[in-house]
């Protein structure tokens, strides 16, 4: 799972970024206050890439998925990336899960082969 949901993170980051750059050009916000937002969250995903496997990692995945939801108040567009990067969230936790479940299984008949043998 974390590899799954690290992917998903960075290519947030590079999203977040652009969108920024997109911020400045079309509204009054100071500089500033776009790359102060933007900063915190682009450093919330390389963050939460280190944090998924700890308790609340994956909450606070959904939690900058809501965000960056909401950033399509500011940059339009955003609503429809940030419904694209939900869903692609989604199916990395999700898929992601379910590749280490046969992992571990995997790992578990392999183990008892060994035993056997």
């Amino acid at each position: 799972m974390r590899t799954l949901c690290a992917s998903t993170l960075i290519g947030e980051f590079f999203v977040i970024g652009f969108a920024g750059l997109v911020a400045m050009q079309l509204n009054d916000l100071p500089a500033a206050t776009v790359w102060t937002v933007s900063g915190i969250a682009m450093l919330l995903c390389v963050l939460l890439c280190g944090a998924l496997t700890r308790p609340g990692g994956v909450q606070l995945g959904w939690a900058l998925q809501i965000a960056l939801i909401a950033s399509g108040f500011i940059v339009p567009t955003m609503f429809f990336l940030g419904l694209v990067f939900a869903a692609l969230w989604w199916a990395s936790v999700h898929y992601g899960r379910k590749i280490d479940e046969a992992k571990a299984r995997w790992a578990a008949m392999a183990e008892a082969e060994a035993e056997a043998a």
